[in-house]
């Protein structure tokens, strides 16, 4: 008897949207939807906008400059998906 296998999702965060979209399309699967914006005061939000519980969830974000930036979005991104 097969075990059913966790679909797989692909998020991705401003740093390269474009090196996402040709991964999701090399190995099949839609990229997931995603908001990410920064509030007045820089803080930024992310919000996760489809279910992904019980899914294997990749993100793809590089750390390119500005670092700082793409490193603390990767993070929260982290954070909305747990």
């Amino acid at each position: 008897m097969f075990a059913l296998q966790p679909e797989l999702k692909v998020f991705t965060g401003s740093a390269n949207h474009n090196l996402a979209e040709r991964i999701c399309r090399y190995i099949g699967v839609p990229l997931g939807q995603a908001t990410i914006s920064s509030f007045p005061d820089g803080e930024t939000y992310v919000r996760i906008e489809e279910n992904i519980r019980g899914h294997d969830v990749f993100i793809v974000q590089p750390t390119s400059p500005p670092t700082n930036q793409h490193l603390m979005e990767l993070l929260i991104m982290v954070d909305a998906a747990r």
